[in-house]
């Protein structure tokens, strides 16, 4: 376990003793991904982060699986743990073996929320600098989405939204979290799947993140199962959606990650 934070960490709570953290699968490739598992901004799903990063070990890519603040913690505590995730893996590119440009940010439900918000605005200055760590970029290269969290408008999930945003967060706000909506010709390449039959988290979502990408000629891979429900994973319940792991191992082996 590598703690993000040798110094204070911005938003600390004395009421809260979780510590954001890293745990490491290393693989020996030239790119590493940095997990975020889902939960709702309300945990962090076991399924969706070590199983990950023992999946992504087993077929020799490096991974990284971020442990986030979620609530009682709102934003920016959730932006300044992956951005300082991010910014730890770049400054320790030697100690990984990887390429310092081949670093993506992958997440499930909000998770992908996150990692979204990781690729969209990676540019905010969420926390003041406290090492020669932060003094990196905090872009990702390359995101992966699943199932993911995008929109805080019309296609939200109430849940996700409220523990991130609190109960009455304003349409400002909304706006600046709807990643969609803050796509720009910097944003990096994306892979994203999703279910067409999700009653958790609306496919829009995903479709709307695409859309967003496309509008300014931003290359991305994606893939629309026609059923299975939200919370997926490695699907490995469902033969025909299960075929997404194997797409996007092509993918990273086509973008030169491995």
């Amino acid at each position: 376990m590598i703690k993000l934070w040798n110094t204070t960490m911005p938003y600390a709570s004395e009421d809260v003793d979780f510590i954001p953290h890293l745990k490491e699968y290393i693989a020996g490739s030239k790119g590493i991904v940095v997990v975020c598992p889902g939960g709702g901004y309300s945990c962090r799903a076991e399924y969706e982060g070590d199983t990950i990063g023992e999946w992504f070990n087993s077929i020799g890519i490096s991974a990284v699986v971020l442990e986030y603040r979620v609530v009682p913690y709102k934003h920016p505590a959730e932006m300044s743990d992956v951005q300082r995730a991010i910014r730890y893996v770049r400054h320790n590119a030697e100690k990984y073996g990887i390429d310092k440009d081949k670093i993506a940010v992958m997440g499930f439900s909000a998770g992908g929320h996150l990692a979204a918000s990781a690729s969209v605005h990676y540019d905010k200055k969420v926390y003041e600098p406290t090492d020669e760590i932060d003094k990196e970029s905090a872009k990702p290269n390359a995101s992966i989405l699943c199932y993911s969290v995008i929109d805080m408008g019309d296609y939200r999930n109430d849940g996700s939204m409220h523990n991130l945003l609190g109960g009455r967060p304003t349409d400002d706000m909304r706006n600046f979290m709807s990643c969609h909506k803050q796509i720009t010709t910097d944003t990096p390449e994306a892979f994203l799947w999703h279910t067409s039959s999700d009653d958790c988290v609306h496919v829009m979502n995903s479709l709307l993140y695409a859309q967003g990408l496309a509008t300014h000629s931003i290359n991305y891979e994606m893939h629309i199962y026609p059923e299975g429900c939200h919370g997926l994973g490695l699907a490995k319940d469902n033969e025909y959606v299960s075929r997404w792991s194997e797409d996007l191992e092509r993918w990273l082996t086509y973008k030169g990650w491995k």
